[in-house]
């Protein structure tokens, strides 16, 4: 059987939308409610609200595909599974049907001749073993016997395998994962499961159970709702289907791979495989990080995409190819996927700009870079001669020296130390990098939650002056202006916002004006919960639209006779009104990049 990703993107979309669950839209990559993380990585993070405590306004059935991204494992993206951005096909049931409905509802897309039709003998599935603390999953079980799933083919498998739990104290659950044969036989053996011949089979949907809740003296509490979360792999359930082990081997890829081939003018040899595989997958989590908002830096989400993106064109140069390149293979992406991620359209050209600005800079550094570390190589080959030790580590002090002195990254250190046969002292290295991360007390130690060093009435009190301070930059510099950053601890506030030139010192007193004078007529702030769509009808400010779930808050700050002084999408916390601000006042405005400035500002008490 052969289909394309987008046709079972649509089919299980389709099948969701009978079985009465509503459609919502994807979430943006970078989480909106969970500080822990630095992007979304597993079905669970966007929803955790309507999973734990609060009622969705849509449904009580959901279903969508989801915009994932991992890079805890990117040295093994090249190889026929992993990837840095993934899609995720999901459907959560919010206290409503359970565990039955479920595995029947899987069981059915997945072998029905009206939807994938599978071949449920190829179908081995696995469910929770017992512990001390959880009964082994005998309803699972027991279910999926009921679809005629034979039992040699169910596995019992323990926590680490079918158990799901974030933190100490967290809800927790079991779940049941599906499994696909993938050998060239083409019927597994009447012995083989996934417990004892797990290589050929591919995991392809995982159904999770939450229904249980750990408590601080670690022991589990039934949930008062029971819920259902699942997720399948869109890009392995297409190489599953398509009866190929290898996801580059899918029409997922194969347009970007001709992409890549084409531009820098190779050939699809075995030795370039690995090259190639890289660009392509980084190229697709590139767009779809920049279209969400995130912009190179060197903390954060930003320091991810800049690696990548470096990652992708040393990849290139290693193929002897020494011109820009990443901005056109980026721009095939966008035309592929925009019609399911409108915004990416919408944000070409700003995609497009940052890309080869990016690459533009790079270019320029790695040349460099690549000749001090060659001169650390032939300092180790006189040495050698020298002394006749064949040196085969690089100490931490010459790692953070090329970090330190030419901001050469250690995980290109290590890339190019593998290269040559030669390890590098990690664990120094890393010690002498926090030292430095302390002493520079970088963006990163003072983030908390929204972008805040704390939850003081100070701070609180600031981010509320970013509100004002945007609404009046939209005002006398018109609406091109949008916020681009912030950073606000209890003494001032850090705000960056879209704008080409400076800002003179004219209009900055106009905006400090229209702030205070909002301060001191004592607004309030009204918050209204609607669609992401209604939000935008109603012209509300939308910085980092993309970020933001399909229901999202809005947070106006008016006046007793109805005056608006702001009103845009947040995510919190406010104040209840100005009585707990003072006046405001505006310190310096500065360039930060191209098209970005920053205005730096304080509260001061009367």
């Amino acid at each position: 059987m052969q289909i394309t990703s987008n046709e079972i993107r649509e089919k299980f979309i389709e099948f969701f939308k009978q079985k009465n669950h509503a459609i919502i839209p994807s979430s943006s990559v970078v989480p909106e409610n969970d500080p822990t993380v630095l992007f979304n990585t597993a079905w669970m993070q966007p929803l955790v609200p309507y999973l734990l405590w609060e009622k969705h306004p849509l449904w009580n059935r959901l279903a969508n595909y989801q915009k994932c991204i991992r890079t805890w494992d990117i040295d093994d993206v090249w190889d026929d599974t992993h990837l840095t951005f993934f899609e995720m096909l999901w459907n959560w049931s919010l206290w409503d049907y359970f565990k039955e409905d479920s595995i029947k509802y899987s069981f059915e897309f997945l072998t029905s001749k009206n939807w994938l039709w599978l071949d449920p003998k190829k179908i081995a599935v696995t469910v929770f073993e017992w512990d001390e603390d959880a009964p082994r999953d005998e309803e699972s079980a027991n279910i999926w016997k009921s679809v005629w799933i034979p039992e040699d083919r169910i596995s019992y498998m323990w926590k680490k395998d079918n158990w799901w739990s974030a933190w100490d104290t967290w809800p927790c659950w079991p779940d049941t994962e599906i499994f696909y044969w993938i050998w060239e036989a083409e019927f597994p053996p009447a012995w083989s499961n996934v417990k004892n011949d797990e290589k050929n089979w591919m995991e392809i949907w995982n159904n999770v159970f939450m229904e249980y809740n750990k408590l601080p003296n670690w022991k589990l509490e039934k949930l008062p709702s029971q819920n259902v979360d699942t997720g399948m792999w869109l890009e392995r359930i297409t190489a599953t289907i398509n009866g190929v082990k290898n996801i580059y081997h899918t029409d997922v890829f194969s347009y970007i791979i001709d992409k890549v081939v084409q531009t820098l003018n190779i050939e699809k040899w075995p030795d370039k495989r690995r090259s190639i595989r890289i660009i392509s997958d980084h190229s697709r989590t590139i767009a779809i990080m920049i279209s969400d908002g995130v912009v190179p830096s060197n903390v954060d989400q930003g320091y991810v995409l800049r690696r990548l993106m470096r990652r992708a064109i040393r990849e290139a140069h290693k193929l002897w190819y020494k011109w820009l390149f990443l901005s056109e293979v980026v721009w095939v992406i966008i035309d592929n996927l925009w019609v399911y991620y409108p915004h990416m359209l919408e944000k070409k050209d700003e995609i497009l700009d940052v890309v080869l600005t990016e690459e533009k800079q790079f270019r320029t550094t790695l040349e460099k870079w690549l000749k001090e570390f060659d001169k650390l190589i032939s300092w180790f080959e006189i040495a050698f001669k020298r002394s006749w030790k064949k040196i085969d580590t690089i100490s931490w002090d010459k790692a953070f020296k090329l970090y330190d002195t030419y901001w050469f990254p250690l995980e290109m250190t290590l890339e190019l130390a593998k290269e040559k046969w030669l390890k590098v002292d990690k664990d120094w290295f890393n010690k002498a990098y926090k030292e430095h991360q302390d002493k520079s007390r970088t963006a990163s130690a003072w983030k908390f939650k929204w972008w805040l060093a704390d939850n003081s009435k100070e701070t609180i009190a600031l981010h509320s002056a970013t509100h004002l301070l945007l609404a009046w930059l939209r005002e006398v510099l018109w609406d091109h202006v949008h916020q681009a950053g912030s950073n606000i601890t209890p003494e001032r506030l850090r705000f960056d916002f879209t704008h080409g030139e400076k800002v003179w010192k004219e209009l900055l007193s106009k905006v400090e004006d229209y702030v205070n004078n909002a301060i001191k007529n004592w607004f309030k702030t009204e918050i209204t919960s609607m669609t992401k769509q209604e939000a935008k009808s109603s012209w509300v400010e939308w910085s980092f639209w993309e970020k933001y779930p399909d229901i999202v808050k809005v947070y106006t700050f008016l006046w007793n006779d109805g005056t608006i002084y702001s009103r845009e999408l947040c995510w919190g916390p406010h104040i209840k009104d100005s009585s707990d601000m003072w006046t405001f006042k505006i310190k310096k405005e500065e360039s930060v990049s191209k098209g970005v400035r920053r205005i730096k500002a304080v509260l001061i008490k009367d």
